[in-house]
């Protein structure tokens, strides 16, 4: 299950890139991506680029939660069965949260939301 873990890991820190894309084509929209001030031009974003924009941002926030519970079940060699499962709900959830985001669906994306959130908190609870 160690392998789960890293490889779900692994996509939890490309995931915030990958949600990139979204944002950078809402940019691309709107005149063209201002490499000089991105930032600037992000925070003029309406709709759908700024739903995808908020969902790039969340996967950041999402992956410092999740990160830290899998190292902590690493570092006190806790990896099993169960955190695998964990990990891949945790990773599942995010990706249905991500595109629930685009999709401008609320509830739906607050709920995938609570159970990415309680899957890696329930990682780290195995630590224990």
């Amino acid at each position: 299950m160690m392998t789960m873990l890293l490889a779900c890991l692994l996509f939890a820190m490309l995931l915030p890139y990958l949600a990139k894309v979204p944002v950078a084509m809402a940019m691309a929209k709107q005149g063209g991506y201002d490499n000089a001030y991105p930032r600037s031009q992000q925070a003029q974003l309406t709709g759908f680029g700024a739903r995808a924009l908020a969902a790039h941002q969340n996967a950041f926030e999402s992956l410092l939660i999740f990160a830290v519970a899998a190292l902590t079940v690493i570092a006190r060699d806790k990896v099993d069965d169960t955190v695998g499962l964990l990990a891949l709900v945790h990773v599942l959830a995010r990706c249905a949260y991500h595109l629930l985001y685009l999709l401008d669906k609320s509830t739906l994306r607050s709920l995938s939301w609570f159970v990415a959130i309680i899957a890696a908190f329930a990682i780290f609870a195995r630590a224990f």
